[in-house]
């Protein structure tokens, strides 16, 4: 396995990995410690349920003993019925004890270098603005876009990776992407 990234924050070492499927029990679990088991019913899981991470765009930050201490992924979406490609991105977890250690941060950052290396021209979540707006997240571009369900609309953000990429986007987001086959329950969420 490739070692993407070695990162030191206060003394703390981690290690940003691109994620393979030895790593979904490890994730999966620190999601459900991190974010509860609730976090099965948001509306971004709509367009997340029955599909893969975008393509090389599912990481997780690893301790020097190994263990997933983080975890980011990126998904293919597309912008309400005739629009444009995107990225949703989440979830974005970090191991409750460690929350202060640089992880988020770091898989944060690592996540966007990558989409935008990749050729994708915006990434949408929702989330913390204070938090994500540190990465150039905000509400701006979002006023004429929604999500498939419940959400609190100023939480709903966007970052354009390519200048404009958002431009005259609107509707609801749909999912799009790679689909799981038969069932795939270890990549949900």
């Amino acid at each position: 396995m490739e070692v993407v990234e070695n990162i030191a924050r206060n003394e703390f070492v981690f290690a940003i990995t691109a994620e393979i499927d030895p790593h979904v029990p490890a994730r999966e679990a620190l999601l459900d410690r991190a974010m509860g088991l609730k976090r099965r019913k948001k509306s971004s899981e709509k367009l997340r349920r029955g599909r893969r991470p975008s393509e090389g765009l599912a990481f997780v930050a690893r301790d020097g003993a190994g263990t997933v201490v983080g975890t980011v992924r990126l998904w293919d979406v597309r912008l309400g019925e005739n629009g444009g490609k995107a990225l949703l991105l989440g979830p974005l977890a970090v191991e409750p004890s460690l929350k202060s250690a640089g992880i988020g941060k770091a898989l944060m950052s690592h996540a966007i270098s990558e989409a935008k290396r990749l050729g994708h021209a915006a990434i949408l979540l929702v989330g913390d603005a204070p938090y994500y707006s540190r990465f150039g997240f905000s509400a701006d571009k979002t006023g004429a876009l929604a999500m498939p369900g419940p959400y609190e609309r100023h939480r709903f953000l966007a970052l354009e990776l390519s200048e404009g990429a958002l431009n005259g986007a609107k509707g609801v987001l749909r999912a799009a992407g790679r689909k799981l086959k038969g069932g795939g329950l270890k990549l949900a969420a």
